[in-house]
């Protein structure tokens, strides 16, 4: 995939995971377009204003970024929400929210920006699932599922855009240090730690590694993989 006319769609592109990716691809001469739902187009990295889980909003913006950016060929979706919560204890809007954003906000993004791709003769999706999916933990059961959710998705989507020359994959990181975690006890990050493979939290730099492989033209033979960081 050349830099130099390239696009990439990065979401949750104004903090965390998101905001690292997009500056290591600018820093790499992609044009990177962010989407968060503060919009802030100032930036080095402009960033549209966006409810992912909102599908009119999304094609809208996705219909912008067409017009103003060089030809879309990438999108990576790491907007995502969670709430560390027994399920009897969590309330139902955020039961809502979590499933909005991170479920219907996928779907939403990858149908709209998916249709670029197509214009443009192929290219990758990249999704954000979660080791919490292959753990299991109490306490995570509404994230994970919806994250799970993301999962089935992107395999069954992957067969659907397979012959427009266009991959689908997860990234399922461990824990993170990022705002996602800032307000998890310390505790339930070391019960998740203690189940993987290696057992040490992974840097933002490490899932950077594992996108930027997957954009590579060498990784056009990976699609509908889920590819946990550190083991689970």
């Amino acid at each position: 995939m050349n830099p130099e006319d390239t696009c990439v769609v990065v979401t949750g592109a104004s903090r965390g995971l998101g905001a690292y990716i997009a500056k290591q691809l600018s820093a790499q001469k992609f044009d990177v377009a962010g989407i968060a739902r503060t919009e802030d187009k100032d930036r080095t990295i402009p960033i549209y204003g966006c409810d992912v889980a909102d599908g009119e909003n999304v094609r809208l913006v996705a219909r912008e970024i067409s017009k103003l950016h060089k030809p879309v060929r990438a999108v990576i979706n790491a907007a995502g929400i969670a709430s560390m919560n027994l399920v009897v204890s969590t309330p139902e809007t955020t039961i809502k929210n979590i499933i909005s954003t991170n479920l219907v906000g996928t779907v939403n993004i990858n149908k709209s920006f998916s249709k670029l791709l197509i214009r443009n003769k192929g290219g990758r999706i990249i999704n954000f699932s979660t080791i919490a999916v292959s753990v299991g933990l109490a306490g995570e059961a509404v994230y994970a599922a919806s994250k799970a959710g993301v999962e089935t998705f992107s395999r069954c989507f992957a067969r659907e855009v397979s012959p427009h020359n266009i991959t689908v994959n997860c990234i399922a990181p461990g824990p993170v240090d990022t705002d996602l975690i800032a307000k998890v006890p310390s505790g339930k990050i070391d019960a998740i730690i203690e189940q993987q493979i290696i057992r040490e939290k992974a840097t933002p730099s490490d899932i950077w590694d594992v996108a930027h492989l997957l954009l590579q033209e060498k990784a056009g033979g990976i699609t509908g993989e889920v590819i946990n960081v550190f083991g689970a």
